[in-house]
């Protein structure tokens, strides 16, 4: 792990976004930021002489008003006006994860020379990441168009000593806290207001944060994957390369490696090495084709992301003159348009979507004495008496489908807005919010398949599993005991979804497919 990020001439990586938003990894401005952004924003004030031609964002207004000239005195008022009329974000807030990577991003972009702005705006964001402080955005109110306005106002608006923001002592006055750790509240002057808000990065870190987390939780399906298909009494066949190699799907490759390394040396797999059984359900031989299937898509999601995570998105955007009286080009464009995220975004929850969904039907295939090979009725050695995973399994029938309702396209949508002047927009913020929600329900589901799996791995003892499921299921019973008689499941599951979440089912894997396990 880096010990600084530095933002503005270098590339940030999905991985730096996630060290900055959940182990606050510190973040400063790359070297001779300072002085380039300096002397760009020479180029842009400029344009407030009285000669200057009207320049969008930095001489006029904005939207459907961009062919109003704003009066040089009138500039800051102009720039905190549209900061207070843009703050009309409603909901519940980003978490503090998200709300930093934004943060993070937001200086990022403002840290290039494009944007036009003053060192003083991305400093403040360093220094109040590195301070821990930060301010409560509200998840709704962007169409993603424009860029993410409402918002990146919020955020905009305490860093001009307005509203509140949150500290490790809770919430208190912008103005109070910014004095407090040496920074005096910003006046915006032309473009600063305008940069802050215009840009992707609300919906970039909400996404980049979900496929951080999709990435950790791909594998951790593969290996539960191959969990239950040893506890079921599976066959390794369909893992088999030479099945996969005859449709090279490249996730599909990866995954049906994952899952055969992991089956490897199985004791349950080779005890019915004889048995009559010709092929298993779906579930089980179609996991490197669903599972490959939803890899790819993260990864192409990925790609997509961390592009953007580097992209100049507000507007209008500045820059080196390209005519013979050398002014500075400003150019406006719609690069703050959240396409890009709102597609990959959508992708990505349908391929969530389907790693829960195929989950649940492995979870059935645990429980159900009718297909679970001899196991006993919901993994319950007194079923009767108790009723053991019964109603876990409908907790993850609740989630797949309610998932099946999230999957609808945000992104395939649209709506006019500022008198029809944007009058086409991604809905790009929504389409990332149902991504993360549709993970957090896949990460419960795989939790309920992987505390069945380890259940089953109990009752089919003394037989052992795999040296990598043998490993797993040491994770799981250091977190909950084995299930002997019926009680509270909720905190055992939230227990699974943690693991999970921390990465030690997914190293466990990952050890085992570099070959640091034997």
């Amino acid at each position: 792990m880096k010990t600084q990020i530095q933002v503005g001439e270098n590339i940030l990586s999905l991985k730096d976004v996630e060290d900055v938003a959940f182990r606050r990894v510190s973040v400063d401005l790359s070297d001779g930021c300072a002085s380039n952004l300096v002397d760009r924003r020479k180029d842009v004030e400029a344009f407030l002489l009285p000669d200057a031609p009207p320049a969008y964002g930095i001489n006029t207004g904005f939207g459907a008003l961009a062919e109003t000239q704003v009066k040089v005195e009138e500039v800051e008022e102009l720039q905190a006006n549209l900061i207070r009329s843009h703050c009309t974000g409603i909901g519940e807030p980003f978490s503090e994860p998200i709300t930093r990577a934004i943060m993070l991003l937001r200086a990022h972009v403002l840290a290039k020379r494009t944007s036009g702005v003053r060192p003083e705006l991305p400093r403040m964001l360093c220094k109040l990441l590195n301070e821990g402080i930060y301010p409560l955005i509200p998840e709704k109110g962007s169409v993603g168009a424009s860029g993410d306005l409402a918002p990146l106002a919020h955020l905009a608006r305490s860093m001009m000593g307005e509203g509140s923001l949150t500290t490790s002592e809770g919430t208190k006055d912008s103005q109070e806290v910014l004095i407090g750790i040496g920074l005096q509240p910003l006046n915006f002057s032309a473009k600063e207001g305008l940069a802050l808000i215009n840009g992707t990065q609300a919906m970039t870190a909400d996404l980049a944060l979900t496929l951080s987390r999709a990435q950790r939780l791909l594998d951790a399906a593969d290996g539960i994957a191959a969990f239950s298909a040893q506890v079921l009494l599976g066959s390794a066949t369909p893992y088999d390369r030479r099945i996969h190699e005859a449709r090279p799907q490249n996730g599909q490759l990866i995954s049906a490696s994952n899952i055969s390394t992991l089956m490897a040396g199985s004791p349950l797999v080779d005890s019915h090495a004889e048995c009559e059984k010709v092929q298993d359900p779906y579930c089980l031989r179609c996991a490197p084709q669903v599972h490959g299937a939803s890899r790819t898509a993260i990864m192409h999601a990925s790609e997509v992301v961390s592009i953007e995570l580097n992209a100049a998105t507000d507007n209008p955007l500045l820059f080196d003159a390209d005519s013979a009286d050398g002014r500075l080009d400003i150019l406006s464009g719609g690069n703050f348009h959240g396409q890009p995220i709102a597609l990959v975004a959508d992708y990505t929850g349908l391929a969530l979507a389907e790693l829960a969904n195929i989950s649940e039907r492995r979870i059935e295939q645990l429980v159900n004495p009718a297909l679970s090979s001899g196991l006993p009725p919901f993994l319950s050695a007194k079923s009767g008496l108790n009723s053991g995973f019964m109603i876990a399994q409908v907790t993850a029938a609740a989630l797949v489908s309610e998932n099946k309702v999230l999957v609808h396209p945000a992104s395939a949508d649209s709506i006019p807005s500022s008198a029809n002047r944007e009058d086409h927009v991604s809905m790009g913020t929504i389409a990332a919010r149902q991504a993360r929600q549709i993970l957090e329900h896949a990460e419960w589901v795989l939790s309920i398949e992987l505390m069945c799996a380890a259940q089953a791995l109990d009752l089919r003892r003394p037989l052992r599993g795999s040296a990598a499921i043998e490993s797993m299921h040491v994770e799981v019973r250091n977190v909950i005991p084995m299930l002997n008689e019926d009680r509270f499941l909720q905190t055992d599951i939230e227990a699974m979804r943690q693991l999970i979440i921390s990465g030690k089912i997914s190293q466990i894997c990952r050890d085992v497919w570099s070959g640091q396990q034997s």
